[in-house]
C-alpha cells in the first residue's frame, strides 16, 4: 500500500530568532500542501534569556551543556516562549497547530546522556519514539510542533537536539509515512565555503562529508545536524534536504 506523503520541516539557528525570516519561513510552511509537521530550535533565544539572568552558556561541538539552572531556561524557552510564539503564528496562518514536548502523549522518551569525556548534564539521548501518537494527531489534519525537550519517563525532562528531534520523529513516521525531512536554517545549504553562498554542495555523500570534516570545511553544530541526516536516511526516510529558510526547493541533498 502506498505510503501518505509526510514534510517535517525543522527550523532553528537565526532564523527561530529573526522575526521577518521566520514569517517567511512560516508563511512557506503554510503553504506546504498535505501533512506536516515543525522542529524547531530556539538555542540563540535561550543563550540570550539565560545571560540575562546571569547563566552561562557553554556548548561543546554544538551541543548545550545543561546543568539544572540551564534545563528551566531551555525548558521557558524552548517549550514555552518559542513553542507558543510559532503555534500562534500559524493558527493566525489557518494551520491548526498544537505545540508539543517530548513528555506531551509521551511520544519521545530518552535517557540522560551518560558522562564521558564531557557531561553534558541534562541532555536526552532518545530511546523510543512513539509515532503512533503523532500519526493520530497528522491524521485528524492537526500540525505537531515539535520542541526540542524530551523525557525520561520518570518524571524528568531533558533537553535534547532539535535536529535530533527532527531525525528521530522522521524515523518514526517514516514506518507509516512517506517522509522528506527538511533542516532549514541561514544559509543554502552545506557550503565549501561558509562566506560564498553560492558555494553549496548539491549532494553530499557520507565519504565527502567526512572528508570536509576531515578539513575543516564541515564543523561546529553542522557536524550533529549532517549525522542525523545520514541516521534519517538509514532508517528509511526518504528524502533529506539541508537548505535555507526561503529555499525549500534548492539546498543540499543528503543521501548515503
Amino acid at each position: 500500500m502506498e505510503k501518505t506523503f509526510l514534510n517535517i520541516i525543522k527550523v532553528g539557528g537565526a532564523v527561530v530568532e529573526d522575526s521577518t525570516s521566520l514569517d517567511a519561513l512560516l508563511d512557506a510552511f503554510a503553504l506546504l500542501p498535505g501533512r506536516k509537521v515543525l522542529v524547531h530550535g530556539g538555542g540563540r533565544a535561550a543563550t540570550q534569556i539565560a545571560s540575562q539572568m546571569g547563566i552561562e552558556s557553554t556548548m561543546i561541538e554544538g551541543r548545550r551543556v545543561t546543568d539544572s539552572d540551564m534545563l528551566r531556561v531551555v525548558t521557558m524557552v524552548y517549550g514555552g516562549l518559542v513553542n507558543k510564539n510559532i503555534v500562534a503564528s500559524l493558527q493566525a496562518r489557518g494551520i491548526n497547530a498544537l505545540g508539543l514536548t517530548g513528555a506531551d502523549l509521551g511520544y519521545m522518551l530518552s535517557e540522560k546522556r551518560p558522562v564521558g569525556k564531557v557531561d553534558y548534564g541534562f541532555v536526552g539521548d532518545v530511546k523510543k519514539t512513539d509515532a503512533s501518537a503523532l500519526a493520530k494527531l497528522i491524521d485528524d489534519n492537526i500540525v505537531p510542533v515539535l520542541a526540542p525537550l524530551t523525557h525520561d519517563g520518570q518524571g524528568h525532562l531533558l533537553n535534547t537536539n532539535a535536529d535530533t528531534i527532527a531525525a528521530e520523529a522522521a524515523k518514526a513516521l517514516a514506518q507509516l509515512f512517506d517522509v522528506t525531512l527538511t533542516f532549514c536554517f541561514e544559509k543554502k545549504g552545506v557550503l565549501l565555503d561558509a562566506d560564498d553562498e553560492e558555494s553549496v554542495v548539491p549532494i553530499l555523500r557520507r565519504n565527502d562529508f567526512e572528508g570536509y570534516v576531515a578539513q575543516g570545511i564541515i564543523s561546529g553544530g553542522m557536524i550533529p545536524k549532517i549525522d542525523n541526516a545520514f541516521q534519517a536516511i538509514r532508517s528509511g526516510v526518504k528524502r533529506v534536504i539541508i537548505t535555507r529558510a526561503d529555499n525549500m526547493q534548492g539546498g543540499t541533498q543528503i543521501i548515503e
